[in-house]
Order: structure tokens, then C-alpha cells, then sequence
């Protein structure tokens, strides 16, 4: 049976406004197995929105000493190339996060390939009353000890995925998968 190999994104932000990333973690799978993760907390260079603050507790001074987003692209970018396999619940945010925020720094990006883990939840687990990550996480007995903490959140979707390659096989996750550019 072929593996797995992908990167699960999560981002928190500081207003709603998509680029204004304030948090962004990794989590890295190779062979099916988490390898490697990677968390920072990003400074803005914009005001904090206090119902953003509300829902992941980062506040503006949390991240004075952080790096900016054109800071931490060099150490990431890797992971967003054209063969790469980049996962996120709720993909569609994530995912514009990303752009937007590269868009605003004028920062190059190549396409990569995408999957969103509410969208193969949804079809794997219909029956569910919803397909939230903190709801997909108690119905897989799937650890997730601080939801909008964008770490936890990335480990999370990373073992919802791997989770249903294991109980649906990789042939069945295969047509969920996007090209993102």
C-alpha cells in the first residue's frame, strides 16, 4: 500500500482580514508518520482585532519580538512546491492566508497540491453532525488539547488524514487532492 507523504498548515490571524497572519504552524508527514514540526508566531505589522484575540488568545504584544511573514518565508517556502502535498482543515482559509500574504509582501509562490480534511471527513464520515476539527477529533479519538492553537490544529488534521488513509486506503483520499496556485 503507498503512503503518505504531506504537510498540514494551520493559520491564526489577527483581523479579518486573510493576510494578517499571526501564527502559522507545520506538520510534517513522511511515510505515514510525523517527522517534523515547525510553530512561529508572526508579527502582522497590523492591529489586533479583539474577537481574532478572543477565539486563539495571541495578542499584538505576544508577537512584538516575532518575525514578520517575509522573515520566515525563506525557512517554509520548501514546503509549498509544485510535488508537495500541503493538507488543511477548512483548506479554502489556510490556503488564501498563504496567497494573500505572499500577495502583500510581494513574495514569489509556486502552485503546490492541496486537500482539505473537511471535505474528505465530510465524505468518509457523513453521519457526523458536523465536520468541525474539534468535532472530527472527538469522534476519531484524535488528541487535540488547544483548538485554534495553530499547532495543535496542524497535528490534528495531520492525524485525521491519516486516519482515513489507514481506514479508507490512500487510493480513496487520491481524487480529493487539488492543484492550488
Amino acid at each position: 500500500m503507498k503512503s503518505l507523504n504531506f504537510v498540514a498548515i494551520d493559520f491564526e490571524t489577527a483581523a479579518p482580514v486573510r493576510a494578517s497572519a499571526c501564527s502559522l504552524a507545520l506538520t510534517i508527514v513522511k511515510n505515514d508518520q510525523i517527522t517534523d514540526e515547525l510553530y512561529s508566531l508572526i508579527n502582522p505589522e497590523m492591529e489586533f482585532n479583539w474577537r481574532n484575540i478572543q477565539v486563539h488568545g495571541i495578542h499584538e504584544q505576544d508577537v512584538a519580538d516575532a518575525p514578520t511573514f517575509p522573515e520566515l518565508w525563506p525557512a517554509i517556502e520548501q514546503f509549498f512546491t509544485p510535488d508537495q502535498l500541503v493538507i488543511a482543515h477548512n483548506n479554502t482559509f489556510d490556503n488564501s492566508v498563504l496567497k494573500k500574504t505572499l500577495e502583500r509582501y510581494d513574495l514569489n509562490r509556486l502552485p503546490y497540491q492541496t486537500l482539505d480534511t473537511v471535505k474528505t471527513s465530510k465524505s468518509f464520515f457523513p453521519n457526523y453532525v458536523n465536520h468541525k476539527l474539534d468535532t472530527m477529533c472527538n469522534n476519531l479519538g484524535i488528541e487535540l488539547q488547544h483548538h485554534h492553537n495553530a499547532l495543535d490544529d496542524s497535528r490534528a488534521c495531520a492525524n485525521i488524514l491519516l486516519y482515513e488513509e489507514q481506514n479508507f486506503g490512500t487510493d480513496a483520499i487520491q481524487p480529493f487532492i487539488k492543484q492550488f496556485s
